[in-house]
């Protein structure tokens, strides 16, 4: 009895294995979660709200006002620099109304009021530059050609984004690399159980032909 019992344990080999597997398991159990609460599900309840139209420039112009941004200079170093607010406004195919245009869904929520933020540099000239060339850029290389641009009921429905901050690849790849992970623990779990199993019955055969 004792000797049909040990057949049936594990050798080391075979337990780290089975460990791997089911650490694998729960781990892509939890990063499908994870991802679900804090990413995949705000991602599709944004999307769920929005859609594509097509977008010719109206107006491109700098406000007088100015607004803060913050640069960094080191480890432990920051500061506070300004740039000029820059409004692109648009006229799109399910709206004859003007619609401010922002890079994406992030640049809407950090400065609804601007249709661009620029990289925020030490100096404020410089800020001024970047704001000054992207307004060059949609006045002169894009003027009156048309777009694609998104729109969201959920955020500003009267705005409109020149992207998308979560796209397909970005919700493909939350669901697609937590479920790859589960099922590699899945087949290195069942391949240990099946070549345990298939070792089990080759020493029970061996023994009978030696009976």
């Amino acid at each position: 009895m004792a000797r049909s019992r040990a057949i049936y344990e594990y050798t080391e080999a075979e337990d780290k294995s089975m460990r791997l597997g089911f650490l694998l398991i729960a781990a892509g159990l939890l990063s499908l979660l994870g991802l679900g609460c804090c990413w995949l599900r705000p991602a599709l309840q944004e999307r769920g709200g929005g859609g594509s139209a097509n977008c010719t420039v109206l107006a491109v112009r700098q406000l007088g006002e100015r607004f803060s941004c913050t640069f960094s200079c080191g480890a432990a170093c920051r500061g506070t620099a300004r740039y000029p607010c820059l409004q692109v406004l648009v006229r799109t195919s399910r709206s004859s109304a003007p619609a401010l245009l922002h890079e994406d869904e992030r640049q809407l929520r950090t400065n609804p009021k601007c249709s661009y933020i620029p990289p925020c540099a030490r100096d404020d000239q410089e800020n001024s530059e970047n704001v000054t060339y992207k307004q060059k850029y949609w006045k002169e290389k894009v003027g009156s050609q048309s777009f694609t641009c998104y729109f969201n009921e959920h955020l500003r429905p009267d705005d409109v984004m020149l992207k998308r901050t979560h796209d397909e690849t970005v919700l493909l790849h939350c669901f697609l690399w937590p479920v790859v992970t589960f099922l590699v623990g899945v087949l290195i779990v069942l391949l240990t159980i099946c070549a345990k199993s298939l070792a089990v019955r080759a020493e029970a055969i061996k023994k009978k032909k030696h009976l």
